[in-house]
């Protein structure tokens, strides 16, 4: 089994754009390739949006040289892309976009979730491509939250919705470029479960509620993160009360990390030469609504 290494916690929040609060978990800013293949986790919300006409969240701007992930917990996000790519995203669905060799894209508040108001919770996950496949086209993939599948825990101690990879012989909806697992886990009180993680995978686990112990004494409160060592198959986790968690494990892509604003690339002329690209309008931009 793997162990844990370290606890990771950041408890300032701040505003992305529109959106408020957001709490920055990781990043490969301070973690470096530790957490390879995943670059960065923000935390949006909990919060409440007051009604109102005017929409927020973050207007168009690039990426390039990735993958976003969005995981809607309460509240309905609207997206558009350069790539001709849009819709809703509701409480419980997912996005996927590949952002690869270049998009312009768009996430705000949609407009019915504006004017009503209400809680909003988000996750946004950000996951690195291998260089071959930086500059590849843009993708994107849109899971209803019906079409996830969930897996019960034995014994009753929770349910598994199966994102990305593969639990318990039941594989997740979404395409990856490399091999890894996102697993949005409910824990009960008192249960414990183990995730799958290979050898030399890395291995992380976001707790978004709850209390959590692993292979040691230490407990791990809501909002930390918890690095667990590479060595060892597998993540033993105890829930010591009701806990809602994202577990991400993956193979590392041991390639350089060089990233800056809404890019990551494997070098600086590469960022440079982004940079120009959308200076000059060769990431296509969103067409006219």
């Amino acid at each position: 089994m793997k162990s844990l290494a370290f606890v990771q916690r950041n408890d300032t929040r701040f505003a992305v754009g529109g959106f408020a609060p957001v709490l920055s978990v990781f990043s490969y800013h301070e973690l470096g390739s530790t957490v390879s293949p995943f670059l960065l986790l923000d935390h949006i919300g909990p919060g409440r949006l007051l009604p109102s006409v005017r929409r927020q969240g973050v207007e168009d701007h690039p990426h390039r040289g990735f993958e976003t992930v969005t995981l809607v917990y309460a509240g309905e996000l609207e997206h558009r892309d350069s790539a001709s790519n849009g819709g809703l995203i509701g409480a419980g669905d997912v996005q996927w976009m590949t952002a690869a060799g270049g998009v312009v894209h768009r996430e705000l508040f949609s407009e019915a979730f504006t004017r009503r108001g209400g809680p909003f919770e988000m996750i946004q996950l950000w996951v690195n491509l291998p260089a071959a496949d930086k500059l590849h086209a843009p993708g994107y993939q849109s899971l209803a939250a019906t079409g996830i599948p969930v897996v019960a825990l034995p014994g009753g101690a929770g349910s598994v919705r199966v994102i990305a990879g593969i639990f318990d012989g039941v594989s997740g909806a979404v395409r990856t470029h490399t091999r890894m697992n996102v697993l949005d886990v409910q824990l009960h009180a008192g249960t414990s479960a183990v995730f799958p993680a290979a050898d030399g995978d890395t291995a992380l686990v976001y707790l978004r509620r709850g209390r959590l112990r692993f292979d040691t004494e230490e407990v791990v409160e809501a909002n930390g993160l918890a690095v667990l060592s590479n060595h060892g198959a597998g993540i033993p986790v105890t829930a010591l009360e009701a806990s809602q968690l994202l577990v991400l494990s993956g193979a590392r892509i041991d390639e350089p990390i060089n990233g800056h604003g809404p890019f990551v690339m494997n070098s600086y002329a590469e960022i440079l030469q982004a940079y120009d690209d959308v200076k000059r309008g060769r990431l296509e931009p969103r067409p006219e609504e």
